[in-house]
């Protein structure tokens, strides 16, 4: 099997409805060149779309009604009083109140504030079926996407929350399809753009993290068994699927600390929590920081973390306020390093801290897999393999987890890309630091 990385850098704008959106104009363009100068595009039989949860597009007699939100769109200016009053229970769809857009259904109840009430022939699509539908035409949406903090899907009874019953945005939703399904061919202008065979199957597609998820279960070190997986980027996500039959009591999440139910593909409840692990690393020690030690050997950056931990040189949580496990922030150094290097080791310390209190919300056990940019972060994998010694912690080297994922639920027994590589603990005492972190940063009150 052969994978192929394109990218380009996401750069939401202004629209003309006055708030910031996601470019989708762009992504198109970038996607229509980057698909035509593979080396036969025509031969491409099948398309799958992964993208992130938090999005969704409206669209009205073949075109956009509404263009995609960007999840961190203000919405100071919106009255939410009777949104927030009118949410369902977190017990009900394991979605809890985030800031900004990242509840898809507050960025429907900005828009009706902005535009007035949606049309009754709206489709709202999830991002992942809104490419679905530019490429195939036909409109559709998913159990992994509607169970991604919507507020809008109630994972237990597998079907939409009463919000969403109760603002009309369950019969405005397009038909629920599963990830896997084929929805048709590409439209012929599609084809012609694109350079593709008007015979290329589009699928229905899927949220990433649960891309993610798939992947790790089809490894021979996790299938079938009580795994963990951490997804790692801006966003660090943990979700834990317990072991194939395994029926237990799904744990007592604290919403007030980010932790969630997301949905599997299959629909059903996966305990999860999250923060944003990439950016509170360019908050606390800054990007250039990563930058100038780029070019470090790890054993070079490992060799400072006794170091960082002798001189007490920690991050105390949480740089980026209202989400993660303290969402009360502030973030702070206590005797932030000089150097560039022990700044960014003291970041990756800090970043495996972080990570170990959101896998115990989840009560995540078993095998424990790493995929995503820092899963090559040696600090970070050392510092988090010392902090939870009971478990197996495994890194992906494949750089592509994610597109594996979903290319593997639509052709079964895809090769993985690349075999999973256990990680060593160091002698270092972590779990000792943990505690007296732990009660420094006061996790066990929301005071943090």
């Amino acid at each position: 099997m052969r994978l192929q990385c394109e990218s380009r850098g996401n750069t939401p704008r202004r629209c003309a409805a006055g708030y910031l959106a996601l470019d989708h104009e762009g992504i198109e363009t970038w996607l229509v060149q980057a698909i035509r100068t593979l080396p036969s595009p025509r031969d491409i039989g099948r398309i799958i779309v992964v993208a992130h949860g938090a999005a969704a597009a409206l669209v009205r007699d073949g075109r956009l009604f509404a263009e995609p939100m960007d999840y961190e769109q203000g919405l100071d200016d919106v009255p939410m009083s009777s949104y927030d009053t009118a949410r369902d229970a977190f017990i009900d769809t394991g979605s809890p109140a985030l800031p900004q857009g990242l509840n898809l259904g507050r960025q429907l109840h900005a828009l009706e504030h902005w535009l007035g009430p949606l049309p009754d022939d709206v489709d709202i699509l999830p991002w992942p079926q809104y490419w679905a539908w530019l490429f195939s035409g036909v409109a559709s949406a998913e159990l992994t996407s509607l169970g991604c903090h919507t507020d809008l899907w109630n994972p237990r009874e597998r079907t939409f929350s009463a919000l969403a019953g109760r603002r009309g945005w369950d019969r405005r939703m397009a038909p629920i399809r599963a990830a896997w399904d084929a929805l048709g061919p590409v439209t012929p202008a599609f084809a012609e753009r694109a350079g593709l065979s008007p015979e290329c199957q589009v699928f229905c597609g899927l949220h990433d993290s649960n891309a993610a998820l798939q992947a790790a279960l089809g490894q021979p070190e996790l299938r079938d068994q009580d795994a963990t997986v951490l997804s790692t980027g801006t966003w660090f996500i943990a979700m834990h699927s317990p072991a194939a039959g395994h029926r237990s009591q799904p744990p007592a999440l604290d919403a007030q600390r980010d932790s969630l139910f997301n949905v599997d593909i299959h629909g059903r409840p996966i305990a999860s929590a999250r923060f944003m692990g990439g950016r509170e690393a360019e908050l606390a020690a800054g990007i250039f920081c990563y930058r100038e030690t780029a070019s470090m050997a790890p054993d070079e950056l490992l060799s400072r973390l006794a170091v960082v931990m002798d001189k007490g040189q920690l991050a105390l949580p949480g740089f980026v306020p209202g989400v993660g496990p303290f969402p009360k922030g502030p973030g702070q150094w206590l005797n932030r390093p000089d150097s560039p290097v022990d700044l960014r080791v003291a970041t990756d310390l800090y970043l495996a801290l972080v990570t170990d209190c959101i896998l115990d919300q989840i009560d995540g056990k078993g095998q424990l897999l790493v995929e995503g940019r820092f899963g090559a972060n040696p600090v970070f994998m050392a510092a988090l393999a010392s902090l939870r010694p009971d478990q197996g912690l495994f890194r992906s080297s494949a750089e592509l987890d994610v597109a594996w994922g979903a290319l593997n639920m639509i052709t079964p027994g895809l090769p993985a890309p690349a075999p999973l590589e256990a990680v060593p603990a160091t002698d270092l005492d972590l779990p000792g630091l943990a505690r007296r972190w732990r009660e420094r940063a006061g996790y066990g009150k929301l005071s943090a």
